[in-house]
């Protein structure tokens, strides 16, 4: 059964929806046509120069990536900048590019509830409502056991192969609930301290979240940005098929190997 982009997208959007996504965001269909054919997908992080370099030549013909190959508002298109290179490169190769972002942060087996389940949480739900009262951004769920901060932040260290983390508060500190928040968690250290949890898992976190995180005898700790996010990929890659299979689409999705953190742990 022949599949277009639409088709693609009007999937990705019955699973997360653009009314989710926070008023700042730009998800959706970044270039392309949605009349245009798809059979092979490829789904990543970032929409990077490499990744759309890579995928030209190798018959690709829709990118999925979690965050917007375009954020603000263009003034021009011009090829001499990296954005613009990399639409005219997409474009030229029919290659379409759709972003899921803060709507995929948010909605039911998005990314938080992605992360959640990788570390281990129980009984989770939004640390922020969204406006449909069932969605929403972040997570706040118990561990099956109680854990030391210390021997917590090591065993997230191990289970996501990082290089390296950190955290703050007292490495002793019984952990029975946690908040997190895939990505960027700083603008929800309000929330996080207004809630019950004793331990708060994000990327991004800032010296001054780890110092009132102190103060009020909780912890912080900051997996980083890639690592919290890059983990929806593979449940992305998952969703597409299963979907795909069931409706007999000739589509196959695929998750990418292109992308690694961009900071080096020395």
């Amino acid at each position: 059964m022949s599949v277009t982009v639409a088709d693609i997208c009007a999937l990705m959007e019955s699973w997360a929806p653009l009314s989710l996504a926070e008023q700042w965001d730009n998800p959706g269909l970044q270039v392309g046509d949605p009349a245009w054919p798809v059979k092979k997908i490829w789904v990543a992080l970032d929409p990077l120069g490499d990744l759309l370099r890579s995928a030209a030549g190798n018959n690709v013909d829709l990118i999925i990536t979690h965050h917007p190959l375009i954020f603000k508002p263009l003034k021009q298109i011009n090829p001499a900048t990296a954005l613009g290179a990399d639409i005219q490169r997409a474009l030229a190769a029919k290659i379409a590019v759709y972003s899921a972002h803060t709507n995929l942060d948010s909605t039911s087996g998005g990314v938080n509830d992605v992360l959640a389940g990788h570390l281990g949480l129980t009984s989770s739900g939004p640390l922020e409502l969204a406006a449909d009262g069932v969605n929403g951004i972040g997570r706040i769920g118990f561990f099956e056991k109680p854990v030391g901060l210390h021997e917590l932040a090591l065993q997230i260290k191990r289970d996501f192969k990082l290089k390296g983390l950190k955290y703050a508060g007292n490495p002793e500190l019984r952990i029975e609930r946690a908040a997190i928040c895939s990505g960027s968690g700083s603008s929800l250290m309000h929330l996080f301290l207004a809630s019950n949890a004793q331990v708060f898992i994000s990327g991004d976190l800032h010296y001054h979240d780890a110092r009132s995180a102190e103060q009020e005898g909780r912890a912080i700790i900051d997996m980083g940005h890639f690592a919290s996010e890059r983990i929806v990929v593979r449940a992305v890659v998952d969703r597409i098929n299963a979907h795909a299979a069931k409706l007999g689409w000739d589509v196959q999705a695929e998750v990418t190997e292109l992308e690694v953190d961009p900071f080096v742990y020395l």
